[in-house]
């Protein structure tokens, strides 16, 4: 089961093809800051540093303020590894963001409660997709995915987010239909209300 959803991870969802020019730029993400999530299992709140993962870091805050990640499904869970998310609600906010940003060495490791991106099947392929990881996934740093921050607050509401689909939502799918589809075939899967810059240190 690891082998295989390391595998998966690896084949994750990267850039559509003819996708346009990013969106606006939502201004600089600043050293660090604190996001917090508002899912269906109750408020996560991620520390992110900017250190860490510069491209990574700044793509996460610009998807934050433009509101990207609000209603978007938790799609993929293994427990034990990760929690992954990063479709939008709106299949065409997903294509709108669908570029890729360069990559980032890492300089943290994945151990429980760190946030990464979720592809790196090929050099610089990271645009939306991201997991929490819900153990020690140390053997993902040689891989290239490197962490932005961590869940400093919620990560018992993190192991609780729905299971019982595992992998099985086809990220296609995800890509083309977007909620539709996974309110219609997998209509147990946890999900983000809203996801927010607050305020305040980490």
């Amino acid at each position: 089961m690891k082998k295989l959803s390391i595998a998966a991870l690896l084949l994750a969802i990267v850039a559509f093809t003819g996708a346009s020019t990013p969106p606006a730029s939502q201004g600089s993400a600043p050293a660090t800051f604190r996001v917090l999530l508002d899912t269906t299992k109750g408020p996560v709140v991620i520390v992110v540093d900017r250190h860490l993962a510069p491209h990574g870091a700044q793509r996460f805050y610009e998807l934050v303020k433009a509101k990207y990640f609000d209603g978007a499904r938790f799609y993929r869970v293994v427990p034990g590894f990760v929690v992954q998310w990063g479709a939008a609600a709106n299949p065409a906010v997903t294509k709108k963001w669908s570029t890729n940003i360069p990559d980032d060495p890492p300089k943290a490791s994945n151990t429980r409660g760190m946030v990464s991106y979720a592809a790196t099947s090929v050099p610089n392929s990271r645009s939306t997709h991201m997991f929490i990881n819900l153990g020690n996934n140390a053997r993902l740093d040689g891989m290239g995915f490197a962490p932005i921050g961590k869940v400093t607050s919620g990560m018992s509401n993190v192991d609780h987010i729905y299971s019982g689909y595992g992998e099985a939502p086809d990220q296609d799918l995800i890509a083309a239909q977007g909620n539709a589809y996974l309110k219609k075939a997998f209509p147990k899967l946890d999900y983000i209300k809203t996801a927010r810059i607050i305020s305040g240190s980490p």
